[in-house]
């Protein structure tokens, strides 16, 4: 399904599925190993880390936007999907930190103690032990993830000049509007279905790993 010009709503689906998908990547990777660091591993100013990622929280995305732009402009990433990825995960991190951190707070100490004691390192620990007891927390980050790359619009509108790489967002701003400012109704319901369906699937096909409890889980 194309349209006028250079805009395709077909690429622009997929190119949202790779932001997406990448951001959601980028942030569960890091929050994971991030968010076990802050809360297993003892180190001088933990919770002063801690405390200076929950201040991010209160930094709006548009107020950074310019030297966000000269930075990545410096690393030739202003007009590349790996740019939009970087940024939309980076201010995604601090929100899948702190939630990976209570996951892995809440984890048993005497689970992970058993598991060194059997002879695991920290690695295995974590992926053996650790992983399975906080796959609710992964599993919230990941989603979390997933739908601020899917729903992002701003972001890529500042850091994206060509059309081609446009995300569904993106191009459905531009393709609402008909001959004489008119709204096209057709194109903007097609929208909204095309944008929240993966969101609702998603939801309701990952929303029973929420009713299940850590400990529970290991328990089992």
């Amino acid at each position: 399904m194309s349209s006028s010009g250079s805009l395709d709503i077909t690429r622009s689906i997929l190119i949202s599925i790779v932001i997406a998908v990448g951001s959601m990547v980028f942030t569960t990777m890091l929050a994971v190993f991030g968010g076990y660091g802050l809360a297993r591993l003892k180190f001088p100013g933990a919770n002063v880390v801690f405390f200076m990622i929950l201040i991010t929280f209160m930094i709006p995305f548009q107020a950074v936007i310019t030297p966000l732009y000269l930075v990545l402009a410096q690393l030739n990433l202003t007009n590349s999907l790996l740019g939009v990825i970087l940024v939309i995960g980076t201010f995604q991190l601090p929100f899948g930190l702190f939630i990976m951190r209570i996951s892995f707070t809440a984890v048993p100490r005497s689970l992970e103690e058993a598991a060194m004691i059997d002879g695991c390192g920290i690695l295995a620990t974590l992926r053996r032990v650790m992983l399975p007891m906080a796959l609710p927390g992964i599993l919230t980050t990941a989603l979390f993830g997933f739908f601020a790359g899917w729903n992002e619009f701003f972001a890529p509108l500042i850091l994206l000049t060509n059309q081609k790489l446009y995300p569904l967002t993106v191009t459905l701003s531009i393709l609402q509007t008909g001959q004489e400012g008119t709204l096209n109704w057709g194109v903007l319901q097609a929208g909204v279905v095309l944008t929240i369906a993966p969101c609702i699937l998603l939801f309701i096909f990952l929303q029973r790993y929420y009713v299940s409890g850590l400990v529970s889980g290991a328990i089992k």
